[in-house]
Order: C-alpha cells, then structure tokens, then sequence
C-alpha cells in the first residue's frame, strides 16, 4: 500500500525531499577529503590521486545507473525511484562511516552511484506537475532546495567533523534514511498511469540513451554544453577542499563555512531572483550571463592571494546559478511529457561524463601543481582550467540559440 496515495502531486513535496537529500550529502562534503588524506598519511599529493579515483568511480557507476533510473522512472513513476536512490544514500553513508580503509570507501562510492537517481526524477517531477510558463520558476525553486541543504549540511558537517571525521558519515546515514522515510509516507506520485511508457534497455543504458538524443537536434546541441558545464563544476567540486586545507589552511569547520555561505546565496538567487531576471532577459541570455558571471568566478578562485577573498567571490559567483534554471526550463520544451525522464536521466548521465572527466583531472592537476620539485607551482591550476571549459559552453549554446530558437523578447515584469 501507498501511504501517499491520496495526496495530490506538488512541488513542495520534491522541494522536501530535494532538502533532505543535498543536506546529507553536504555533511559529508567537508570531511571525505580529509578521510582520504588521512589514509594516506597525510600526504596531500597522494591523497589528491587517491581522491581522484574515488569522484572517478562514482562518476563512472552514476554515469551507468542514471539513465537506468530515468527511464524506470518512466514506467514505474517518480516515487519509487526516489525511494530507491535514498535508500541507496543511507546504504553509502553507513559503509563509509565504518570504512577500515580505502578499499571500503570505494564499495561505498559504487554503491551511491548506481542509485543516484534523485536529482533527474526530481527535475521529471516538476515537469509532470507544472505548466511550462512557471518551469524555470520552479526549477529556481529546486535550486533554492538546494541552496537550503547547502546552508545547513556542509556547517553542520563541519562542525562534526570537527570533533570526528566518522561522525558527519553517521548524520548523512541518519538524514537519508529519514528521507526514505518522508518519501514513504508523504511523496505522492507525479506520473499518471496514462502518461507512462514501457522500459526499453535500448533508452536505459547510457549510451543508447545519450544516442537517443540524436533525435532532439537542440537537445543535442544543450547536451554539449551541459557535459562541458558539468565537467568545469566537477573540477570546483572535487578541488575545493584540497585546495582550500593547501592554501588557506582551512579546516573542516572553514571549510563548512564557505560552503554554508555558498548555500545561503545559491537559496537567495534561485528563490526569489530567477524568475525576475528570466522574465526581463529571457532563457537564452540567462544561460550565457550565467555562464559568463561563473567564468570571471573561477579566474578569481584559482588566483585570489588571501582567504578572504574566497567569500566575496562566492557571492558573486551565486549570480551565475541563473544559468542552471534557464537551461532545464529551455530543455523541457523540447520533449514530450513521457520523454521526461529519459532525456533527464540522459543529461544526469552526462553530468557523470563532466565528473568522470573533471573530477579526477582537477585531482591530479592539483597533485601535480603542488608536488614537491614541480617548477610550476599553481595550486589553482584546476580553476583555470574549469574556467576555460565554461568558455566552450558559452560558445556552443550561442551557436545552439541561433540556429534553433527565434530571438528573445525580454518582458516587463
């Protein structure tokens, strides 16, 4: 039986469960590099390598099961592939929590990519329950989702890890499993019955659903420039508390902190932001003003001298999440509503592409930028490199635009 089932679907539901999801992941984030690191004895280049192929696997696991989950979704629904991913969260959490070495780790990191299905079921969701005229609004509203995990998760997490690296893991298992529990009771599902399709492994593998974008010519042209996005924000991702513990000898707690702030602005933007920028700019300009705003961003982390600086650039950096919204309410309007899920689960794919790439390379850049004898010393050689990727998304989804889409016509309110 559905405990949920006599409740109507609505995007405070997903915002809900896309709260629960980030803030466990957040608690981790501060503290999982500094486990590695302390694996290896403290050594920050062989941690960077060995860190390297812990995002690596993940990525390659999440890149396989994405499209799996996508396209179960479609057959089967929303809710229950959510179920599954949070389940599979608090499983990750646990192993990791207990990890006597890296080899445990590695276990953990598989097991949560073949069951990362939130975020793509999640953007799914609010397709099938809203009109396209509010979806880059209510993508905003994920995004504010998110940016609330961020504020609560990282300082949480590096408050904890303050006292224990191992205790952050035990909140994360705790706030999936409540998760799991929201989901049981409360989540309603999104797709009707009428609108669900039958699962095909041609859709469900990842290369046949990335193949399947063929037959979207601007879906195909968008995905470029996501696998080109999501590759320059792997390397931020990956690098951050690495680069940070290196050069600003920032701990757990500093490093949970500029996370937080990154949270608070991300929630400020997506919240009550997107939809006024979007309204007066359109979709197309959103996405390259996002781009071009992340791009200065990235210039300015890999160079920035002192501390200090980090936390004004973040806050200018948040400007450019407008960019995320405007490309997912963009992409929605072309495809059918029971294509959703796949082409979601695609593009989740290709954000495991971004990170199979980014993640491990950003890794090894920085451990070769700072090991000892390199006549190059450039700790934030990864930023720089992110920033020049962000560069070849601009380009492409300009050349996308233009062949594709009529001009924008901005509005007055």
């Amino acid at each position: 039986m559905n405990p949920s089932a006599g409740r109507p679907p609505a995007v405070g539901f997903i915002f809900v469960t896309i709260v629960l999801a980030v803030m466990g992941g957040g608690l981790v984030l501060p503290v999982l590099p500094g486990l590695v690191k302390q694996f290896e004895g403290g050594d920050f280049a062989q941690a960077s390598h060995a860190y390297g192929w812990i995002i690596l696997i993940f990525a390659v696991t999440q890149f396989i099961g994405s499209p799996i989950l996508g396209s179960l979704s479609d057959r089967f629904g929303r809710r229950r592939v959510i179920l599954i991913a949070t389940a599979g969260s608090a499983i990750d959490f646990v192993i990791m929590a207990n990890a006597p070495n890296l080899g445990w780790i590695f276990v953990a990191r598989m097991i949560a990519g073949f069951t990362a299905g939130i975020v793509a079921t999640s953007n799914a969701y609010v397709v099938d329950v809203t009109p396209q005229e509010h979806r880059a609004h209510r993508f905003g509203l994920l995004g504010a989702a998110f940016g609330i995990g961020f504020v609560i998760g990282p300082l949480l997490g590096g408050l904890l890890g303050g006292i224990n690296l191992r205790l952050p893991f035990w909140a994360a298992a705790g706030m999936a499993a409540a998760n799991f529990i929201y989901g049981w009771f409360f989540l309603p599902e999104s797709l009707s019955v009428e609108q669900r399709r039958a699962f095909s492994w041609k859709r469900a593998n990842p290369v046949g659903a990335l193949l399947a974008l063929r037959h979207h010519p601007v879906v195909l042209g968008l995905a470029a420039t996501h696998l080109c996005l999501w590759i320059a924000q792997a390397m931020l991702h990956s690098n951050w508390v690495l680069y940070t513990d290196y050069r600003y000898h920032w701990g757990p707690l500093q490093v949970g902190l500029s996370l937080c702030l990154v949270g608070i602005c991300a929630a400020i933007v997506q919240a009550s932001l997107v939809r006024r920028i979007l309204a007066r700019i359109g979709e197309e300009r959103g996405v390259l003003g996002g781009f071009a705003i992340t791009m200065t961003a990235f210039a300015g982390y890999g160079l920035a001298p002192q501390s200090w600086m980090i936390y004004p650039i973040i806050v200018f950096a948040s400007l450019g999440a407008i960019s995320g919204p405007a490309l997912q309410s963009y992409l929605t309007r072309q495809v059918a509503a029971n294509e959703q899920g796949a082409v979601q689960g695609a593009f989740v794919a290709l954000t495991s592409v971004g990170a199979i790439i980014g993640q491990p390379v950003a890794a090894w850049s920085f451990g070769w930028a700072v090991a000892p004898g390199n006549p190059l010393h450039l700790p934030g050689i990864a930023f720089l490199e992110a920033m020049l990727l962000l560069a070849a998304a601009m380009i492409i989804a300009r050349r996308t635009f233009r062949r594709h889409s009529p001009a924008v016509t901005p509005t007055a309110g």
